[in-house]
């Protein structure tokens, strides 16, 4: 598991970039949720991090693609491809994110 924050520094409708290869994104909605996708649009390479939250759905920066943060399903007409969804872990006050299969471990260089 890796470390993202403890949940206090983690406000409602916020969202932590890790710098990780491919990037990840962890995303507190305004409901309490936490999910977390990798940070790559598929449309094109904008960071979702960067992007709007609105419920469990969130809207790319660069030309509004949106993601389901749940499934990682694009919602509309600009991208095609899915984000891959990882799993997040709570314990105590801190923030994990587990890595789905496939997804890298190494910190960015």
């Amino acid at each position: 598991m890796i470390h993202v924050c403890a949940l206090a520094d983690m406000p409602r409708g916020s969202a932590r970039r890790l710098p990780l290869s491919p990037p990840v994104s962890v995303f507190h909605t305004d409901d309490g949720e936490l999910y977390a996708i990798d940070d790559t649009c598929t449309h094109q390479d904008a960071s979702l991090a960067d992007g709007w939250l609105e419920g469990c759905e969130v809207e790319c920066p660069l030309h509004a693609a949106i993601f389901d943060l749940r499934t990682g399903e694009p919602d509309g007409l600009l991208a095609r491809e899915p984000v891959r969804t990882h799993t997040v872990v709570l314990e105590g006050d801190a923030v994990y994110v587990l890595l789905a299969d496939g997804a890298a471990l190494e910190a960015a260089s």
